[in-house]
């Protein structure tokens, strides 16, 4: 007896899911589609950024792309990787949410990572979209030029974290600087406080990124 025509398009409705599923089953994987989600990048830089070999990071590359996550271009001698969509950068967003919220062992690493007495916990979404609005934080983005260039948070700062010592003068003493990179995992955000609060700076992290805030009411 032949199978329900339902159930073989569920079938094949879930291998398409799994798919999707499996190309995110890796943690190199997942680096890389966060650092596409900020900008495009070759497959050397890649593999420079998740400390891997080039052939190990060609050989992720083609499971993304395989699963439609990721796209190409050529330029030149080189292949570009950019994200697929806005979509895709959108996944990782609720993924990381909910995995903090199921999974304890990430919210544990994760605390004990940034606990530091020196103002390292992130001041939460809602709290930095009101300071925003009443204007009373510097928003300070330290990624590298090129994913500032690609997108930001209205109203930020690009301050690259190698070129933060040499621009102080631009940063205000007077009220607090909120740093912000490429989300809950990303590190250059609490390099740059723990700088800025060794100089006299009030500043503080966020782990927002440019997909997670919603920037709607944000003055620009």
């Amino acid at each position: 007896m032949s199978k329900p025509r339902s159930r073989n398009f569920k079938n094949a409705a879930y291998a398409h899911l799994a798919e999707v599923g499996k190309a995110l089953s890796s943690p190199a994987r997942l680096e890389i589609l966060e650092l596409l989600a900020q900008a495009p990048r070759t497959v050397e830089l890649l593999a420079g950024e998740i400390d891997q070999s080039v052939a190990n990071t060609s050989h992720h590359l083609q499971a993304l792309k395989r699963a439609q996550l990721v796209t190409t271009e050529r330029d030149g001698l080189h292949v570009v990787y950019s994200i697929a969509g806005s979509d895709v950068a959108g996944l990782l967003v609720h993924l990381h949410e909910v995995a903090a919220q199921h999974i304890a062992g990430l919210e544990k690493l994760t605390r004990e990572f940034f606990d530091d007495p020196a103002g390292l916990e992130p001041i939460d979404r809602d709290t930095l979209l009101e300071r925003l609005r009443a204007r009373d934080v510097t928003l300070l983005d330290v990624r590298p030029e090129q994913e500032f260039a690609e997108g930001h948070l209205p109203g930020a700062l690009s301050v690259p974290l190698p070129l933060l010592e040499a621009r102080l003068g631009e940063l205000p003493r007077d009220r607090t600087i909120v740093a912000y990179c490429r989300g809950p995992f990303c590190t250059l955000s609490a390099e740059a406080v723990r700088r800025l609060r060794a100089l006299g700076f009030d500043a503080r992290r966020s782990d927002v990124s440019v997909h997670s805030l919603d920037a709607v009411g944000v003055p620009a």
